[in-house]
């Protein structure tokens, strides 16, 4: 038996996958295929037709036809038996017997036909050999990964193990430390225990600064090593060359990161003897065709105390948060006092908050997947032209309530390929060729500047422009919830006090 091709083909005889296995042209296959549906009909066969040279062996499957060319001497019985076979294989791989699905799987077909047949000849092989041939199971490697996810788990165990070690021996480090009882739980401090009339402090134990060597004398006169730090008429030569061949320079003294500046606000220059810090963070992802994956906002109010007068106080707050907020007190705190009144208060009113420690006092958390509670929404459509990608991305506040400040939109550029070209553009620009970076910088975003846009091209893919990344800082806060006033314990008295408000990004991003 000697098989020349094997091939699946339309009614009409048109080549879908067809394999040779011996030395044939295209050109020879193809016009045996043409030819096989006009012999059909002519022979009395109804599983094979002859020619003066080739032999066709062939099996209907719906529209299609599996056709087997062999030689006119071959043993008919070994070639329907092998067309058998053929016909078997294909479903394995294709679900529905059409022509789109065959040429989607023509490789794994081909594949599992070179298993039938070598050279020529037929192997010994079943089906399930065939499977288990083209997906080349290997029992050792199964051996391998089992025997290497058992060493990942050992390690991650070891891992915690020596983690939980090191918390322990630094949770006792800082027992040891102590030496008056605290305000438990406020931060580092807690209250104590003791007579509810005494006010007490903590002591903070700052470990010894190591004390900076001296210098080394240099010998004086003059020297031609370079100055750290100096500019001289070089380096500003070198830095106008720079700029005049269009790289944007940052010089050390502006050079801040973005990251950094959004992190926190500037703190107030007058501060009271009681200080109150109401801080948000945000972290926000989104898919970059819409819908909101994550939103989460955490807050907390922080109280620190510098006088001893001011110790026995309470807290108004003015809560005026519609968007379903999780409040949570200090386990020190009154609950059913806040609860009723809005007022931050201890338990003990004897007692007092402790001195020169900042106090966390009350948090709260906000997790939604309601896009209608984005602060800041941001669409980025990148297309594709005849030189690359022209890229529009623009930015709108949801909320008008708020004011962000140094926004800052990052857009990943490809690397190696130039700057971009800016077209329409709101605000300013920065191009960091070394992090290969496109940084849009808006100053404020407020309700009278609550849109713009940007539009520039370059080369690249869509996929190039993703993820943008946003940061900025706000002095208004997300949720609403502001310290109104604060009392003594003692005749509700109004105490001075001081406060400042964040609202700042740790994670916003579209993917």
């Amino acid at each position: 038996m000697v098989l020349l091709a094997a091939a699946v083909c339309t009614k009409a005889g048109k080549a879908i996958v067809s394999r040779q296995f011996v030395e044939m042209t295209r050109t020879r296959v193809e016009g045996l295929l043409a030819a096989f549906p006009k012999l059909m009909n002519t022979g009395k066969q109804h599983t094979f037709v002859e020619t003066e040279s080739v032999r066709y062996v062939y099996q209907p499957l719906e529209k299609l036809y599996m056709v087997l060319i062999t030689t006119k001497n071959s043993n008919i019985l070994e070639d329907l038996e092998t067309l058998r076979l053929f016909s078997r294989v294909i479903p394995e791989y294709c679900r529905v017997l059409e022509e789109s699905e065959i040429s989607e799987h023509c490789f794994d077909l081909i594949f599992a036909f070179d298993e039938i047949v070598a050279l020529g000849y037929r192997e010994s092989v079943n089906l399930a050999q065939i499977r288990t041939f083209t997906e080349m199971d290997s029992h050792e490697e199964k051996v391998f990964r089992a025997v290497r996810e058992t060493q990942e788990r050992e390690a991650k165990a070891e891992m915690r193990r020596k983690a939980k070690e090191l918390q322990q021996a630094r949770r006792d480090a800082e027992r040891a430390g102590k030496k008056t009882p605290g305000f438990g739980g406020f931060g580092s401090s807690g209250i104590s225990s003791g007579n509810s009339s005494s006010v007490i402090q903590d002591t903070l134990i700052e470990p010894e600064k190591p004390k900076p060597a001296p210098a080394p004398v240099r010998p004086s006169g003059p020297s031609k090593a370079l100055k750290l730090g100096a500019r001289g008429k070089e380096v500003d030569d070198f830095v106008d060359k720079l700029k005049s061949e269009g790289e944007n320079i940052i010089l050390p003294s502006t050079g801040k990161r973005s990251s950094e500046v959004s992190k926190a606000l500037p703190a107030p220059i007058n501060t009271e003897s009681v200080h109150l810090r109401v801080e948000e963070k945000i972290t926000l992802t989104c898919g970059r065709d819409g819908g909101l994956q994550n939103m989460e906002i955490l807050g907390m109010v922080t109280l620190r105390v510098t006088d001893d007068k001011g110790g026995r106080i309470r807290i108004v707050l003015n809560n005026n948060d519609k968007k379903g907020v999780q409040l949570q007190t200090h386990p020190n705190v009154d609950k059913k006092l806040f609860t009723s009144e809005a007022i931050i208060g201890l338990k003990n009113p004897d007692k007092s908050f402790p001195l020169n420690s900042d106090v966390g006092v009350l948090k709260w958390r906000l997790q939604t997947t309601d896009e209608a509670l984005i602060p800041l929404t941001i669409n980025c459509w990148p297309s594709e032209s005849g030189t690359g990608c022209d890229v529009n991305i623009e930015y709108e506040l949801q909320d008008d309530a708020l004011e962000l400040n140094d926004v800052i939109i990052t857009i990943p550029i490809p690397s190696g390929v130039g700057a971009p070209v800016i077209g329409d553009l709101d605000g300013e620009y920065r191009h960091d060729s070394r992090r290969n970076i496109l940084e849009w910088c808006l100053p404020v975003v407020d309700m009278k500047n609550k849109s713009g846009s940007l539009e520039f091209s370059i080369a690249g893919q869509p996929n190039d422009f993703f993820p943008v990344s946003v940061s900025f800082v706000s002095k208004t806060n997300y949720c609403d919830i502001q310290v109104s006033k604060v009392n003594h314990v003692d005749g509700d008295t109004p105490v001075r006090f001081s406060s400042e408000t964040s609202f700042v990004v740790d994670k916003y991003e579209i993917l």
